[in-house]
């Protein structure tokens, strides 16, 4: 099993996400009563949709972590998980997600992911025991 399959598996039992096809073709999406939050590309790369204001609330952190990807203007964060940690990021990430979308305007419409605007090169010494 994949760690985007088991990150998958672990968020798709909260209530408050259900199952879809990612609007964006490629993959799976978890989406909450208002919008899509999570599209799952791969068995590694996954695509987090924030609002503006949460990533310049955690822009420092966000762009500490090895695991994510910025793209300027872009409110998906995408997260390469190589290990454990990377999927219990990602959990935070998405409670985080959940909350700024319930209080975001409805006129504040997504942009598209980040799927194929982002390369993700492996750590060094990622994977390995």
């Amino acid at each position: 099993m994949t760690l985007a399959q088991r990150a998958f598996e672990r968020l798709q039992a909260w209530p408050d996400l259900s199952v879809g096809p990612a609007s964006c073709g490629t993959g799976r999406a978890l989406c909450s009563a208002r919008v899509e939050i999570v599209h799952f590309h791969s068995g590694r790369d996954v695509d987090l949709h924030l609002t503006l204001r949460a990533i310049q609330r955690f822009q420092y952190d966000l762009g500490g972590s090895s695991a994510i990807r910025l793209v300027p203007g872009s409110r998906w964060v995408t997260v390469h998980l190589d290990c454990d940690t990377d999927v219990d990021l990602l959990l935070s990430l998405v409670s985080i997600a959940l909350k700024a979308h319930q209080s975001r305007p409805p006129t504040d419409l997504p942009s598209g992911c980040n799927f194929h605007r982002v390369t993700v090169l492996p750590r060094s010494g990622a994977g390995e025991a």
